[in-house]
């Protein structure tokens, strides 16, 4: 084979490489939302959790905010006539023992559940839902600590998984 034939081929393979895994990409796009809807409101989660974090309400409701702002054509409002209208609240925020080894704890796990009501305005169709998260950490750590280092992990999370249940039917 020539050096120019050597080099057509890798050109047409390189092609065809970036074409195939370009069409086979994974998008969460693949949301289900009513053409009439065209606004949305999600109001602040409230934490009704016996022990509270105080950045995770705030930072929830805007991580929920964004996915759907960004993965979707629905436009934000506050008003209240909103066609689809979201609200909950953190209902569970606890820690327990995950791992123990020679009677000593080794692992923690943070639990963190989510109540969501989502209301569709124009269908009159309420939807409820309960999310609930594990999130492992070193028993040595403080739960302060862990809290800070989770605290992105977390709201990344729930917001997925908040944004699959109310658009994906996951």
């Amino acid at each position: 084979m020539t050096l120019s034939n050597r080099l057509y081929f890798f050109i047409i393979a390189a092609f065809a490489t970036i074409s195939f895994m370009g069409n086979c990409s994974y998008k969460f796009r693949d949301v289900s939302i009513d053409q009439d809807l065209k606004t949305v409101r999600v109001q602040l989660l409230i934490n009704r959790a016996p022990y509270v974090n105080p950045q995770l309400s705030a930072n929830l409701t805007e991580g929920v905010k964004r996915k759907i702002l960004n993965q979707t054509r629905l436009s934000q409002t506050n008003s209240d006539n909103a066609h689809f209208d979201i609200s909950g609240s953190i209902s569970d925020y606890s820690v327990s023992t995950s791992a123990i080894s020679d009677k000593q704890e080794v692992n923690n796990r943070l639990t963190v559940s989510v109540h969501i009501v989502a209301n569709n305005t124009l269908k009159n169709e309420v939807k409820e839902f309960d999310i609930s998260r594990n999130f492992e950490f070193d028993a040595k750590t403080s739960l302060q600590a862990a809290e800070a280092r989770l605290l992105e992990e977390i709201i990344r999370t729930l917001s997925d998984d908040i944004f699959n249940r109310l658009f994906s039917n996951w």
